[in-house]
């Protein structure tokens, strides 16, 4: 087993709690078994542990940087995409025809799990460069298909997502880098983009930006904007390659993930920068989202691996450190005995549970997602529809929770080490600062939660949401079953109503247009709504481990089983109450955030 994470677990959630052989009946993945799954698998491990986890570390005391117009990464990433390109792990979720396995969505983010707890530094190089390569397959004609998909794939190539500019952030309406017709149906780019990650390094030969400009005329705000397919570098029939006049100006030094490029890009400086039109024009940011949605999960599972890694850092810490003695019954210290191990300390073994409660419980929710994205697409008509409901509401969820939540159980086991923990031997402050970019990552905490409450709970009048509460009574029902789990089904009942309660307090702003009021809290409204998720991923764990517990044949020990139903009921005693608070928050008399332009200033 690797220092970084525990695969039994991993597996437990991919065949045992959420039952990865029932996508195997779709044609579209005909090609697996669960023989071939655990193959993959354990070759991802493998891989990870020879070409990932050992280099994390250095990637951060080597970091990326900019000199005399070059962004020079760490020497390992040029073995990393050949191999990547070599073996298939650059187009795993890929159509046959378009050079992928056609793996399950499922089974191709438990891969990135491995990657990402190994190394996070790594994984986010590779993910953008089978995120682009798979826009274009999706939107792109067979030209551009053809110019681009197989060297992206094969390793030889790079692929970006370019969005952020100078002067707006998120605020993709705002969108200046103009696209003006060329010959043969080409554009000249020119504009600027920053912050592009994994924008440019030494390890591939050329970059592929996909990136959002606005067409001469079209339309102002999101409804005007278009993307295009900017390489790097032009290649001509003779194979020679002609500069592009797109170029990376600076890269930003950062708190964290320091191994990962991120780059200052100017598009036409020289006014030779050709961009090729992908889709129609003026749907770009449609077209854009398939990838930032995609993307939305891989902050989460990035965040929720990071966090992993931590707490088996820290786990083993506490397996090896002693220090102080037991605490007896009658209050007092026998200083006769010698030191116990930390984790035998009531509060070592609490921020131990809490981090096991939180990543284990993050990374169920974000492969039950990545199965809701294999069903909607291969199921049809209602079961289709209803499954991409269900994972359009859990994306900012499902993003958010492990972001936010990871730094806290990673910021627990810093704890756990002490003055050790802070100090550059020990990698959890490296964690720590790794995970902090994650909850501003594609999209912030503030971002993700005006989406979920402004967004997906109204969606078809709130069928998403009548939807997951089905799902979630039938969790609940199933526990009840089971005399040792009834009370915890009930505690997750009540928090269900709690979510309603507060909705029915919320909604009457909505409907008479007073948005502002509705949507105010609307970051305390996905912690609530994170945490009764969460939850019903831990209930959903204690039954399939209470079932394997009363079954004979078991596939990992009896024990594996009951700390699976201890970390439930640590979570259930610990993190749910927490949404009481939130309720209260949310519907407290005063308005206290809100702009009052009839009074000064505040601040």
């Amino acid at each position: 087993m690797a220092r970084y994470m525990c695969m039994d677990t991993l597996k437990f959630l991919v065949f045992d709690v959420h039952r990865i052989q029932e996508l195997l009946q779709y044609e579209r993945f005909a090609a697996f078994d669960t023989d071939s799954i655990n193959i993959l698998l354990d070759s991802a491990m493998s891989w990870a542990d020879q070409d990932f986890y050992p280099y994390y570390r250095d990637m951060d005391e080597k970091p990326v940087y900019y000199k005399d117009g070059k962004t020079y990464s760490h020497p390992i990433l040029k073995k990393i995409f050949t191999q990547a390109g070599e073996n298939g792990w650059l187009g795993t979720y890929f159509d046959h025809e378009d050079g992928g396995m056609q793996m399950p969505h499922m089974l191709a983010n438990a891969t990135n799990h491995i990657f990402e707890a190994a190394n996070n530094h790594i994984p986010g190089y590779m993910g953008l460069t089978s995120g682009a390569a798979h826009l274009i397959a999706t939107f792109g004609n067979e030209t551009i298909k053809q110019k681009f998909i197989p060297n992206m794939l094969s390793g030889k190539w790079g692929g970006t997502m370019a969005l952020t500019e100078p002067q707006c952030g998120s605020s993709l309406s705002d969108i200046v880098t103009s696209a003006k017709p060329a010959a043969n149906g080409e554009y000249f780019i020119k504009g600027q983009k920053i912050f592009i990650s994994g924008g440019d390094h030494e390890a591939v030969d050329n970059f592929i930006h996909l990136t959002l400009a606005r067409i001469e005329g079209a339309p102002a705000g999101t409804k005007g904007i278009s993307l295009f397919a900017v390489p790097k570098y032009r290649y001509n029939k003779d194979e020679t390659a002609e500069y592009n006049d797109v170029s990376a100006v600076a890269d930003f030094q950062k708190m964290g993930q320091r191994g990962y490029s991120t780059v200052h890009l100017v598009y036409g400086e020289k006014e030779d920068c050709i961009g090729y039109l992908v889709g129609e024009a003026n749907q770009g940011l449609k077209y854009m989202f398939q990838m930032m949605n995609g993307a939305r999960i891989d902050v989460g599972m990035t965040a929720a691996s990071t966090a992993t890694a931590a707490y088996y850092a820290s786990l083993q810490y506490a397996k090896e450190r002693p220090q102080g003695r037991k605490i007896l019954n009658s209050g007092k210290k026998d200083v006769s005995e010698g030191q116990t191990l930390i984790i035998n300390h009531p509060d070592v073994r609490r921020m131990l549970l809490l981090q096991k409660a939180i990543v284990e419980g993050a990374l169920s929710l974000l492969l039950e997602c990545s199965k809701y994205s294999d069903i909607a697409h291969c199921d049809a008509d209602e079961t289709k529809s209803n499954h991409h409901l269900l994972l359009e509401f859990l994306t900012p969820i499902a993003k958010t929770y492990p972001s936010e939540m990871g730094r806290i159980a990673i910021n627990n086991g810093l704890q756990v080490l002490g003055g050790y923990g802070y100090c550059m031997d020990f990698p959890l402050q490296q964690y720590l600062r790794d995970i902090r970019i994650m909850a501003i990552y594609e999209g912030t905490t503030g971002i993700q939660s005006l989406d979920l409450l402004g967004r997906k709970i109204p969606m078809e009048n709130g069928k998403a949401l009548q939807l997951l509460t089905a799902q979630m009574t039938m969790t609940i029902n199933e526990a009840k079953t089971y005399e040792n789990l009834i009370v915890y089904a009930d505690i997750l009942a009540g928090k269900m109503g709690e979510i309603q309660k507060v909705l029915t307090y919320l909604m009457p702003y909505a409907a008479k247009g007073d948005y502002e009021n509705y949507l105010a809290d609307a970051t305390i409204f996905m912690e609530m709504a994170s945490n009764i998720v969460i939850g019903h991923q831990w209930l959903k764990m204690a039954i399939v481990a209470q079932k394997a517990i009363l079954n004979d044949e078991k596939v990992f020990e009896t024990s594996f089983y009951e700390s699976k139903i201890h970390t439930m009921k640590f979570y259930f005693k610990y993190e749910l109450p927490k949404t009481k608070a939130c309720l209260e928050t949310i519907m407290y008399q005063d308005k206290l955030t809100l702009v009052d332009e009839s009074k000064e200033l505040i601040f």
